[in-house]
């Protein structure tokens, strides 16, 4: 199950104890995620109290993704992902590569809740998300193969090696995935590749860490639903595909070095991260194509430090550090693959950002442990769009004005943590977060439809959290209340006329996450998850356009795609010491859909309760699995979209009804 108070880094960016700081924390380790019924990193996530998984296929994570504490659609670009601490979310709106480290790759995940910019910077309002992968200094030495199979014609096939003697390590793994996905026009193939390399000696310890990733998806598109035309696609051709043509292929490759060196009052950290990213789409939107190429180069510089040091003779440890992100990126868009090599725009855009920040914690009594901290940064950033009218398909296109922007942002957080008992402890924070606009929401058209970059001011949230916890010896718990206020938030208008993603009036989340574990009997296991989220505007008004809702009034309004209600329990119990049964029983109120900020549309995406199984075998060598997901087979959706022009239109995204998957591992 998952546990609360272990050693992680992501709180402080060095390993360390969570127990006595004031952060909200909560790990993944290897056993949960054995013992989960997911297949993927956002089936994980949605098991833990506040997210919510928005995902459009059902397709191993290809277009998923994860919103934590009532961000809607923009949960991806509120929520920072790291892998080995590293940025994997992007200045585009691409979308993070959840199966760039399949589950069997990873070593655990650490969560860390409310506004966590002060450590990590832009776009960590909700919190921080760090997939930490495999070390080979953990583990023996060893070699595992492992094939799996499912419904819709999916295929996988795992294999990891480990190495581990007098200091060194070195762990690889290779996956390659297939499968035919549930919609029509919805194959899905990647194949990854991670290295670790680790060293341990007197001048401290090195690891090189090596990554590769492939995907090509086809595309099926929505299903339309318009009651005044008599159209409902998910009742007559529920897996049938509405753009039978689309496509996409993504590409990527990292490289990273990180050298720690422990000294008598601390220690030191210098790392550096290299990160590319290909991507290809074609869109044939019915006869007019779109067919894009983007290139995206991510460097980065990360030294900190950890200085330990008593203050007037109480505990004290001082985190510090510079981080410098460069990404430079460019998207030539055509109207074929054929013609690509003369394209009519090529956006280029350079993003530098430099961070310092410190973070202090002090335990001022045995009891109580405050921290403070700050962070300063610079985002800066130049784009530019080169036309060409000749190229084909450009007569009616258009070039925008080279544009560039510089501006600083500042965050903070104070925290305090109370261990009133043994097993009982309450914690408060209060911070200032925030996040800069990328290049996918600055690139916009004008009312006259002509191409332009619209920098926008970043977006600010303040936040405050209370939480209490309780650690017995077979029971543990936690309960927060939250509330986030933001401004200027960063988000597509979907009413006025050229104007795009704009910066929206205020808006508040007030919510409740409820999280609890027990093992009742030696061989059971329960875990428990709840959360209550508000999410509404507190005032504003968006003007629309002729051709859309005119004057709407956000005062009041829900936020789309945001359930009051989830919840979750799950099960683990070895019935005989060589099998396991694990299940997940889990539950999603109703939300508004995507662009439905008026809160008109009448209609709502559907609540739903999912179960899914899981059991595991081992036999010497040997480890079995079968599960089934979708136990009862609902037909149901976590993502639609309302109509801009028409207005009982809306577009759903089925998911996949009952399959099941299958799997044998061998260890040598």
């Amino acid at each position: 199950m998952t546990r609360v108070d272990p050693v992680v880094v992501t709180a402080t960016r060095f390993e360390d104890r969570a127990l006595g700081k004031p952060v909200n924390v909560t790990v993944i380790d290897a056993e949960a995620i054995r013992n989960s019924t997911a297949r993927t990193v956002p089936d994980l996530l949605a098991e833990q109290a506040g997210f919510v998984v928005h995902d459009f296929f059902g397709n191993n994570a290809a277009t998923t993704t994860v919103d934590l504490r009532g961000f809607g659609i923009n949960g991806a670009q509120n929520t920072l992902i790291l892998v080995d601490g590293r940025r994997v979310s992007d200045i585009d709106l691409s979308g993070v590569q959840w199966s760039a480290v399949p589950l069997s790759a990873i070593d655990r995940i650490e969560i860390v809740r409310g506004g966590g910019s002060v450590l990590y910077g832009d776009g960590a309002t909700a919190g921080v998300i760090n997939i930490i992968t495999k070390s080979p200094a953990s583990r023996p030495s060893t070699v595992i193969v492992r094939g799996a199979m499912g419904s819709y014609d999916t295929r996988e096939g795992v294999i990891e090696g480990n190495y581990a003697r007098n200091g060194v390590g070195i762990n690889l793994i290779a996956t390659d995935f297939e499968s035919d996905g549930y919609r029509r026009n919805n194959q899905n193939r990647q194949t990854n590749a991670l290295a670790d390399l680790r060293w341990a000696g007197g001048a401290g310890d090195f690891s090189i860490k090596l990554g590769t990733d492939n995907q090509g998806i086809r595309l099926p598109g929505a299903r339309q639903v318009q009651p005044s035309a008599g159209v409902n696609q998910l009742a007559t051709d529920r897996r049938g595909a509405s753009t039978p043509l689309d496509w996409a292929q993504r590409d990527g490759n990292r490289a990273s070095f990180d050298w720690n060196r422990k000294v008598g009052f601390g220690e030191f950290t210098l790392g550096a991260g290299w990160r590319d990213k290909a991507q290809r789409s074609y869109f044939d939107f019915g006869g007019f194509p779109d067919y894009r190429e983007v290139a995206l180069d991510v460097w980065s510089l990360t030294p900190r430090a950890k200085i330990d040091l008593p203050v007037f003779g109480r505990p004290n440890s001082l985190v510090a550090g510079i981080d410098w992100y460069r990404w430079e990126y460019e998207l030539r868009r055509s109207n074929s693959t054929t013609n690509i090599g003369q394209p009519f725009n090529t956006i280029a855009a350079r993003q530098d950002t430099v961070g310092v920040y410190a973070l202090n914690s002090t335990s001022l009594t045995e009891r109580l442990t405050a921290s403070v901290g700050g962070r300063r940064e610079r985002l800066s950033i130049a784009a530019s769009d080169r036309f060409n009218p000749a190229a084909p398909g450009g007569a009616f296109g258009s070039g925008a004005p080279p544009a560039s922007q510089r501006t600083y942002e500042s965050a903070y957080e104070l925290g305090a943590k109370y261990q009133i008992s043994p097993t009982v402890a309450v914690m408060a924070k209060t911070a200032r977060s925030y996040r800069f606009a990328n290049v996918d929401e600055t690139y916009e058209t004008s009312a006259a439809f002509t191409n332009q970059f619209q920098f926008l001011k970043p977006q600010t949230a303040r936040s405050h959290e209370l939480s209490a916890d309780y650690r017995g010896g077979k029971v543990g718990a936690r309960a927060t209340v939250f509330v986030i206020d933001v401004d200027d938030e960063i988000h597509l208008d979907p009413y006025s006329t050229g104007v795009g993603n704009r910066n929206l009036p205020p808006s508040r989340r007030r919510g409740v996450e409820l999280e609890a574990n027990a093992r009742p009997l030696p061989k059971l296991g329960l875990a428990a998850a709840y959360s209550y989220i508000d999410a509404k505007f507190r005032e504003g008004v968006l003007a629309g356009s002729p051709f859309s809702l005119q004057n709407v009034n956000l005062a009041g309004n829900q936020v789309p795609l945001v359930p009051r209600h989830k919840a979750s329990l799950r099960a683990s119990w070895d019935f005989t010491p060589a099998t396991r049964l694990n299940a997940l029983v889990s539950y999603v109120s109703s939300q508004l859909m995507d662009n439905d900020e008026a809160n008109t549309l009448g209609v709502s995406i559907p609540a739903y309760t999912l179960v899914d199984l899981k059991l595991t075998h081992r036999w010497k060598a040997w480890a079995f699995a079968a599960g089934v997901n979708n136990l009862f087979d609902r037909k149901y959706y976590n993502y639609a979209v309302r109509s801009q022009f028409v207005l009982d239109r809306y577009n759903a995204y089925p998911l996949p009804e009952r399959n099941g998957t299958v799997s044998a591992e061998y260890q040598f």
